[in-house]
């Protein structure tokens, strides 16, 4: 299983900084999608098949732009890992683990 963590950064069409609105929306799409996800403060985290993960990289780019954003740009990281099934849990629990230790 791999995970993606996807940023979108739209130019609102009116003036303004605010991007939730269109944080939202693309929001809703991955959750409809039933794969799991973990929103963060500046990006969203989704598990699953890496094939299915750039479908929703593509369909999470191309949503702010269907609410009226002038520009996007997507920011997304890989982590596809085979020799091992990792999970969100996993990789903030190994971490955890480490910091108890220090």
């Amino acid at each position: 299983m791999a995970m993606l963590q996807i940023t979108i950064m739209p130019s609102p069409p009116k003036e303004g900084t605010g991007v939730s609105e269109y944080v939202a929306e693309a929001l809703k799409v991955v959750k409809n999608s039933g794969l799991r996800y973990e929103l963060t403060p500046t990006a969203t985290v989704i598990e699953g098949d890496i094939n299915e993960l750039f479908e929703m990289a593509k369909k999470v780019h191309e949503i702010s732009f269907s609410k009226g954003a002038r520009r996007v740009v997507t920011v997304i990281m890989i982590d596809d890992r085979r020799d091992k099934k990792i999970t969100m849990e996993y990789k903030k629990k190994s971490v955890l683990d480490k910091v108890e230790k220090l």
